[in-house]
């Protein structure tokens, strides 16, 4: 049975969306104030996509160091240090005056935002029955959808009339405001920690073993492809629409927007419906429809007002994705070996994230954006495979509780 957890989940579901929305907004606040910042500091656009790959280098990171920290120490610690650490390194933001130091300020934000990955999943994996994870997580992860619909316009428009450093300022103030949320009322869950010693061998150790388990690598890669997906596809999608359409910074606020409205519909939605039916089907469809709508977006964007139908597709099918997976990837493995666990996909994702950013721009530069839009298509379709394929979905058993992956 199931301990009671001390702690209201309504106020608990609120701070780890404001995690949500803070994080998110500063991570994607980069592509569309991209143009602003080749501008203020004389940079070439062709090397800003190494602004991603750093972020995400140091995330990874600092995942893998953390994911077994958290296991021991509980992950409301771990969250208190995430957003006590990325508050003070984005505040450092409005202090750089060369791409370098910019590029040296979002590595030190990689590695907070390490601390936190994968915490805030895990927390509901530790806080919540698996029958209620896809509520939670839906809702939480509606963080991200107001980040595009607050958190980017508002960013987007502040770069333009006063610098791309003022954004970053502001979501140093909201993650501050986060870890004092955390520190009053969010408690430690009631669940087993890990009684293991943390050190680097035993961490290294304890990934090996996870790995070692089929369905781990299955999510593992999965991880990788739909993150590489979402940053080839994404990052330069701003420039390409500037470059080809001749719009504004208040046009492309206007876009993350309106894909905001769309994540923030659909993401509570899709994880309810998934505690339903199953995670598997819901993930699968949007998989496919997102091949589709990616696959065909410089072919209809022929104007821009079309980019606001196909963006706002573009998050549904994201949205639709992103709760059920993290809701079936917690089930995978018990609690002790949980925060490890969602860190390595966290670590894992940011690697392919970081690729995706890296390669983003040379492609843009030499092929034209149709060629991102062909390499996102190509790996969404390889992730669809592979849950399909070789990712189990969890049985739930009304009168024991839901049997997890890694129990024989």
């Amino acid at each position: 049975m199931t301990k009671k957890q001390d702690g209201n989940p309504y106020i608990i579901i609120f701070a780890l969306w404001l995690l949500l929305f803070a994080a998110s907004s500063q991570v994607m606040i980069i592509s569309p104030i991209l143009p602003r910042i080749a501008e203020q500091l004389s940079t070439s656009i062709e090397v800003l996509g190494n602004l991603v790959t750093v972020y995400a280098v140091m995330v990874g990171f600092f995942a893998i160091i953390m994911g077994p920290l958290s296991d021991k120490i509980g992950r409301r610690m771990i969250l208190l240090i995430g957003t006590g650490s990325i508050s003070f390194f984005l505040f450092l933001h409005g202090f750089v005056d060369t791409f370098w130091e910019l590029l040296a300020v979002r590595a030190l934000a990689g590695m907070a935002g390490g601390v936190l990955s994968g915490a805030a999943v895990a927390y509901v994996g530790d806080y919540f029955p698996y029958e209620k994870r896809g509520w939670a997580n839906g809702w939480i992860m509606s963080g991200m959808a107001m980040g595009q619909i607050l958190g980017i316009p508002i960013g987007t428009l502040m770069a333009d009339l006063y610098g791309f450093r003022i954004p970053f300022l502001i979501f140093a103030g909201i993650m501050l405001l986060t870890f004092l949320l955390i520190l009053a009322k969010v408690p430690q869950p009631n669940v087993e920690l890990s009684a293991d010693r943390v050190t680097f061998k035993g961490s290294l150790n304890k990934y090996l073993k996870l790995l070692k388990r089929s369905e781990v690598r299955a999510v593992a890669f999965a991880y990788v492809v739909m993150f590489l997906s979402i940053s080839v596809f994404v990052v330069y999608l701003p420039t390409w629409l500037e470059d080809s359409f001749n719009v504004s910074g208040k046009a492309i606020a206007s876009l993350f927007f309106v894909g905001g409205i769309a994540n923030v519909i659909t993401g509570p939605l899709a994880g309810k419906l998934s505690d339903h039916i199953g995670r598997k089907k819901i993930i699968i469809v949007s998989c496919l429809g997102l091949s589709v709508v990616m696959a065909i977006t410089t072919l209809v964007i022929t104007e821009f007002w079309i980019s606001y139908i196909v963006f706002f597709f573009t998050m549904v099918l994201i949205a639709m994705r992103i709760s059920p997976f993290q809701a079936l990837s917690t089930q995978l493995i018990k609690s002790d070996n949980r925060g490890s666990l969602m860190s390595l996909l966290v670590a894992i994702g940011q690697v392919g994230y970081g690729i995706g950013g890296s390669i983003a721009g040379p492609f843009y530069v030499e092929s034209g954006y149709m060629s991102n839009t062909l390499i996102g298509t190509l790996m969404i379709l390889i992730m669809a495979y592979i849950v399909w394929r070789h990712v189990p979905e969890p049985e739930l058993n009304t009168e024991s509780g839901t049997k997890f992956a890694d129990e024989e």
